[in-house]
């Protein structure tokens, strides 16, 4: 007898849409189809759609040290409640940042305390920590992250050429992938002092001081560093279009790398940001409605490999002034599968796509093991979703309520998620009873 059985879903599988019953055991996927029997408990998921849990692979929670941003409980409380099953945590933001095994061992032990859902940690790449990144791989770090340009926190300065080369390198003798925010940062520094200096500060003056070609040197230059160690590179938060050929140019080479938008790429543009204001400001930024449309390009032709939230929150003091002083981050990780099931609808986005971009691929970019996939002997990750009900997102679960998603319309609302066959979310309820844990890559 199974301890759970789900009955009467679609499921999105990796093979397609099936009409079937799903069994776990030991929070595993026990049994599809016919062979999921009798069981303990049942849920009757008909009329429902049945999704691979989503994989956030870029997110800042802020703990420890800066939880009055964010923090782990209530980050993975509103990414349970998008469907969301295993967050990946950004090394900056905490406090200290992430750069060594000492502070990667901190922030597991805090997040083994608080989250509700599994994560994985990125570890930092910044000058003058190469010695430390075997140390962060002996722990069980994902991956190493750095900044291209001003990461905004002094205590990650941003990684100049020499250590990004040599960091490639060792990452590559490691076998794990370096993700790096691609943006110039002379040319975003400059641009960013001359407009500060004319009085310029508002919404399309900052959209000028961080320009697509900001963007597609850095993604250029980070390719070509990664081509000459034979680094797995992750570009993360493409915000162009042109950022995206310059990258899938390098990968036709044989570049092993992959490409990461976000879903306020594809839900906004300048216009909204003019309307929102702060709460939309972003690096880089969001851009123009072309920029849009060749993202959802890539995006359904398969160019693009995954979406993740980059969900960036602050305190709210944080959030105020001028377009450039004010903290730039999007709180977003609830509304990440709300937006590919909006371009599901409108754009013609298959759900076998929507369960690859945001759960298969970050699990097999980087090696998470049992994590992506609705199949036999996978964590049972599940997103129960009902395709035939609508929303507004009016009621936020993460520590404060701003986004500029709010009150956006949505098609789509997930009743139940599961992580590893417990229901830590239904109905707009969180209703974890047993905490995340780490879950480190297979490096082999």
């Amino acid at each position: 007898m199974f301890e759970l059985a789900i009955r009467g879903g679609t499921l999105v599988t990796p093979s397609g849409l099936l009409e079937a019953d799903i069994a776990i055991a030991d929070g595993r996927v026990a049994a599809i189809g016919s062979e999921a029997g009798r069981a303990r408990s049942e849920i009757d998921a008909r009329g429902l759609h049945v999704f691979p849990g989503v994989i956030d692979s870029h997110v800042h929670f802020n703990e420890p040290g800066r939880t009055e941003w964010e923090g782990a409980l209530t980050g993975s409380h509103a990414l349970a409640a998008g469907g969301g099953t295993l967050f990946c945590d950004m090394p900056l933001n905490s406090t200290p940042c992430t750069t060594n095994r000492t502070e990667f061992v901190r922030k597991h032990e805090a997040l083994a305390q608080s989250a509700i859902t599994d994560f994985a940690l990125w570890g930092g790449l910044i000058p003058g920590n190469l010695a430390e990144l075997a140390g962060l791989a002996e722990v069980g770090v994902m991956g190493f992250k750095a900044f291209m340009s001003n990461s905004g926190l002094p205590e990650f300065p941003h990684a100049d050429d020499l250590t990004l080369l040599e960091g490639m390198a060792e990452a590559a003798r490691l076998g794990l992938p370096v993700a790096v925010h691609a943006e110039n940062d002379a040319l975003t520094q400059d641009l960013s002092v001359r407009a500060l200096r004319e009085g310029r500060t508002g919404v399309r003056d900052f959209l000028t001081a961080r320009p697509v070609i900001a963007e597609v040197e850095a993604i250029s230059r980070a390719t070509r560093f990664a081509e000459e160690t034979g680094a797995r590179l992750h570009i993360v938060h493409i915000s162009s279009g042109r950022g995206v050929a310059v990258a899938a140019e390098a990968r036709a080479r044989g570049v092993d790398v992959t490409m990461e938008t976000c879903p306020h790429y594809l839900f906004f543009t300048v216009e909204d940001v003019e309307r929102i204001g702060v709460a939309a400001k972003c690096a880089p930024p969001i851009r123009d409605a072309a920029e849009r449309e060749a993202l959802w390009t890539a995006l359904l032709d398969g160019t693009l490999d995954l979406v993740a939230s980059d969900h960036s929150p602050a305190a709210p003091e944080h959030k105020t002034g001028d377009f450039f002083r004010a903290w730039g981050g999007i709180a977003g990780v609830q509304s990440t599968l709300a937006v590919l099931l909006n371009g599901h609808f409108e754009r013609g986005l298959s759900l076998l796509r929507i369960a690859q971009l945001l759960s298969s691929k970050p699990a097999e970019r980087y090696r998470l093991p049992g994590k992506g996939s609705l199949a036999l002997g996978y964590d049972a990750d599940l997103a129960l979703v009902d395709l035939s009900a609508t929303h507004r997102l009016r009621h936020l679960h993460q520590r404060h309520a701003m986004s500029p998603y709010l009150d956006s319309a949505f098609r789509g609302v997930v009743r139940r998620t599961l992580r590893r066959g417990e229901t830590i979310f239904e109905d707009g309820r969180v209703t974890a009873r047993t905490p995340g844990r780490l879950v480190a890559p297979c490096t082999t």
